[in-house]
């Protein structure tokens, strides 16, 4: 075998050329029918042969064997190096010499009896998954006979390295499992040891060009209409716009069904699947749709393949995504509209300690589903799997970073779920927070709305609820006592006060009678002593009507008892003092 520096160049810069940007579309350049079928080539119950490596070299596989019923790679063919293996396999793929590039092949792990006309199809098999489904990277693939990949130095001296035997040129995804592509350099008896496309790539073929070779429009297509714009034929664009429309047109039937179906029903639970899931499911059957009716009529090659698959398959994972969230959303609202009792009411804390567990559970369900939907659509990116590891393995101080960044919103959101479980505050519980007095309106990811008397609405951080003092007077019990506070002269007689006050309590009807009026002197100053009168009501809202209205009375009667003689006032003595005088 020889070794040409100079045509494996040449090669190279052609192939490159090729094979950056846009990759031929190989349904352009052959009728339908001309293509392989997607029949296996190799029949699976044929002779097999024992395996054929007999030692594992450092530097190459030693075989006993190799492609006994095709023969050797003549020695005109250059199979150096793994980038001339590689080379010579497209090139005279391309040109359509397949049988020649079939010798690239290594084909010890199929039947013995395999026919050169049948290694002829499995080379074509294999170079339409490749143009279609691989991007090479040329810059990767070594032209040294060890594999090697030459490394520049400031003196221009040799690195000594370790000799490669196995180089990947590529991965295929097949079913969910990797395929990967190798090249591995091999040694035959007194022949010197040259780059093979290795056995356990050539035994995937028929399976891989069974899931990405021709689609069934790709054969069906005459000549004619294979007319190409962009390097891809006009009907791969005139299809793909078709069933964009069709799946529009489905995704917009399914929505309208679906909601007159279910609006009929007279249970509410599926009226509302009726109003809040049906967009999105209408959404998901169109994409999914188009994503199932494209990977089955139409095949693309080359880069633009490689990009309008990946977008499919994060539009399906999003809308399927979008789905669940609102299935668990429409769900948790279902259950609060129809299976807890009125919240408004203090005293009903079983409902409101229902309706907070689904505010947090439905808000931590969605940030579940909506971390694992993304998750998913990384683990489907080979790309992005090797990124997340080098950013793992190198970003330390990045990871620090983040960490720190993220930290007050991983706080918060864990604040939410010890909320959920120790019940410090719930949905409709009347709380101080910073002297402002409101109602818990709703419970966030990351923070909670408190209502105001005064309808402004307070946002509170959920770490502060946990780590701050605040006010609670709903906790435990709805049923509140709160004092009145009257300033009146050291005359007044309190025993008149106390038993106005119980008249007072006696006619009004939000007094719950729970506690017994009472009515003592708690302060006095140099002025005024200081009177509280204690009553109760069943919640805070009716605490505070009571007392303000007793509040009015109590200051009616004092104005008025005794004519105003026991309100606070001030003293001040005067004393007047006259001098005698000898001359009066």
């Amino acid at each position: 075998m020889r070794y040409n520096h100079f045509s494996t160049t040449l090669k190279i810069l052609v192939f490159l050329t090729c094979f950056n940007g846009t990759a031929q579309d190989l349904t352009t350049s052959k009728a339908g029918d001309s293509l392989p079928d997607n029949e296996a080539s190799i029949s699976k119950d044929g002779p097999y042969l024992s395996n054929a490596i007999r030692e594992y070299n450092e530097a190459y596989f030693v075989l006993d064997r190799l492609n006994t019923s095709t023969g050797l790679p003549p020695n005109k063919f250059n199979f150096q190096s793994p980038q001339a293996t590689l080379e010579h396999f497209i090139y005279s793929s391309r040109n359509g010499n397949f049988e020649d590039a079939s010798y690239a092949l290594n084909l010890n792990l199929l039947p013995n009896t395999i026919t050169k006309e049948q290694a002829a199809t499995l080379a074509e098999k294999f170079y339409f998954v490749l143009n279609q489904r691989v991007k090479i990277n040329w810059g990767g693939l070594s032209d040294r006979p060890d594999g090697q990949i030459d490394i520049s130095t400031t003196t221009n001296q040799a690195i000594a390295g370790k000799p490669m035997r196995s180089v990947v040129f590529g991965e295929v995804d097949l079913d969910g499992r990797d395929i990967i592509l190798r090249l591995q350099r091999i040694k035959y008896k007194e022949y010197g040891a040259f780059w093979v496309i290795s056995a356990n790539t050539v035994e995937n073929i028929d399976d891989l060009y069974d899931k990405y070779g021709p689609r069934e429009l790709d054969r069906m297509m005459p000549d004619w209409a294979r007319i190409q714009f962009l390097n891809m034929p006009v009907w791969k664009f005139v299809g793909t716009l078709l069933l964009i429309f069709l799946s529009y047109l489905l995704g917009k039937l399914s929505l309208i069904v679906l909601r007159k179906l279910f609006k009929k029903s007279n249970k509410i639970w599926v009226k509302t699947i009726a109003k809040r899931l049906a967009t999105p499911a209408g959404w998901a059957i169109g994409v999914l749709f188009f994503y199932i009716s494209l990977n089955k009529l139409i095949s693309f090659g080359g880069t633009f393949a490689s990009t309008l698959y990946a977008i499919l398959l994060i539009a399906v994972i999003g809308t399927i995504t979008w789905f669940i969230m609102r299935f668990i959303d429409s769900f948790m609202v279902y259950v609060a509209e129809t299976k807890i009792g009125d919240t408004n009411l203090e005293e009903n804390n079983e409902s409101r300690m229902m309706l907070t567990y689904i505010s947090v559970a439905r808000r931590v369900l969605t940030f579940v589903v909506i971390i694992v939907g993304f998750s998913v659509i990384l683990s489907q990116f080979r790309s992005l799997e090797k990124l997340g590891i080098s950013l793992i393995a190198s970003a330390g101080l990045a990871t620090v970073v983040l960490g720190v960044a993220a930290q007050s919103t991983l706080g918060n959101i864990i604040a939410g779920i010890q909320i959920a479980l120790t019940r410090p505050a719930r949905i409709g519980d009347t709380v101080i927070i910073d002297d402002d007095w409101g109602y818990v309106e709703d419970i966030r990811f990351t923070y909670m709305v408190v209502r105001t008397w005064d309808e402004r609405r307070l946002i509170v951080p959920l770490k502060e609820i946990i780590s701050k003092t605040f006010e609670n007077w709903s906790m435990t019990n709805a049923h509140q006592i709160r004092p009145i506070i009257l300033h009146v002269d050291y005359k007044t007689d309190v025993n008149a006060i106390r038993s106005k006050f119980e008249e007072l309590l006696e006619n009004e009807e939000k007094w719950d009678r729970d506690h017994p009026p009472v009515v003592q002197v708690v302060d006095m100053s140099e002025k005024t002593m200081q009177v509280r009168a204690l009553c109760s009501a069943k919640d805070a809202s009716a605490t505070w009507d009571l007392h303000c209205t007793l509040r009015e009375k109590l200051i009616t009667y004092i104005c008025k008892l005794d004519n105003g003689e026991h309100l606070s006032k001030m003293r001040i003595e005067h004393e007047k003092t006259i001098e005698n005088n000898p001359d009066q």
